[in-house]
């Protein structure tokens, strides 16, 4: 029988020439998964442990699927956002650090709870819910043109225990929804599709619905700065990609919009634009 740590070292080297990014990190995560253990950490306690062939096998074949592209978080079923656990699965875009920077920032800008919440394009249901569970008096709804998404993040939203705090409508755009937000928060597609092709594996495992944006991929974002303004008096939050900042900066001020504001991600490129209306 192999070893805890024995498998940890032969699986990294395996994953390494595969091409799986942090492989060392995967394969402890998997392990972990496997074993049922609270923390990967808690692989640091048992490197002696030996591992019998009723763990092994259910390995082999995580390590056999993550080796040819599958994404870890699909592997595991849940991903960790702003402190909470989520369950993520093909049927919506997984939750990238970029975004729940995001959360960050929206969090940030209120001193006071906005009374109306939208999220455009919720997919799992991230930022409607997270924005739900740290405002508690907040009426938040959350609207996808994608059926199966929606069912993501209502399974995200009971078993978050947010299921009555959060209304999911399905629509494109504002289409579904009515009435009047104090902040309206949108991660719509904005890959363009000419860089579809050069997606990493894992990227690509996502829904292309969730990802390709038309040719310079603001084809949804650009109709939702001019739907958003009948349904909008507080702030608009963006999450966009890095080339778009500039020209959506223009059309948010061509279509009224004040208070603009570009600002960067963890890599330093302008992934958020900020602005108001009403």
């Amino acid at each position: 029988m192999k070893s805890v740590l024995e498998v940890l070292q032969s699986t990294s080297a395996y994953f390494a020439k595969a091409g799986v990014e942090s492989p060392r990190l995967n394969i402890e995560h998997l392990l972990a998964h496997v074993l049922g253990l609270p923390k990967r950490m808690d692989l640091y306690l048992a490197f002696d442990r030996p591992l019998s062939e009723l763990e092994l096998a259910p390995l082999r074949a995580l390590v056999r699927r993550r080796a040819q592209g599958e994404p870890l978080q699909h592997l595991l079923g849940t991903v960790e956002f702003h402190g909470r656990t989520f369950r993520t699965d093909a049927r919506a875009l997984i939750p990238r650090p970029e975004t729940e920077l995001l959360a960050e920032k929206i969090l940030a800008r209120f001193s006071t709870p906005p009374p109306r919440i939208l999220d455009v394009g919720t997919g799992s249901g991230i930022l409607a819910l997270t924005l739900a569970a740290q405002w508690p008096e907040a009426e938040v709804h959350a609207v996808d043109i994608s059926e199966a998404a929606l069912s993501l993040a209502k399974e995200n939203a009971a078993s978050l225990q947010l299921d009555s705090r959060v209304t999911f409508h399905h629509g494109s755009l504002m289409t579904a929804v009515s009435g009047v937000f104090a902040c309206i928060v949108a991660n719509l597609p904005y890959v363009p599709t000419g860089e579809m092709a050069s997606l990493s594996r894992e990227v690509q495992r996502d829904p292309a619905l969730a990802l390709e944006g038309g040719p310079d991929g603001t084809d949804l974002i650009r109709p939702l700065l001019l739907a958003a303004r009948a349904h909008l008096q507080g702030l608009l939050a963006l999450e966009i990609g890095h080339a778009q900042s500039a020209p959506l900066a223009e059309a948010l001020a061509a279509a009224g919009y004040r208070d603009i504001s570009q600002e960067s991600d963890y890599n330093h490129r302008n992934r958020f634009l900020f602005a108001t209306y009403g």
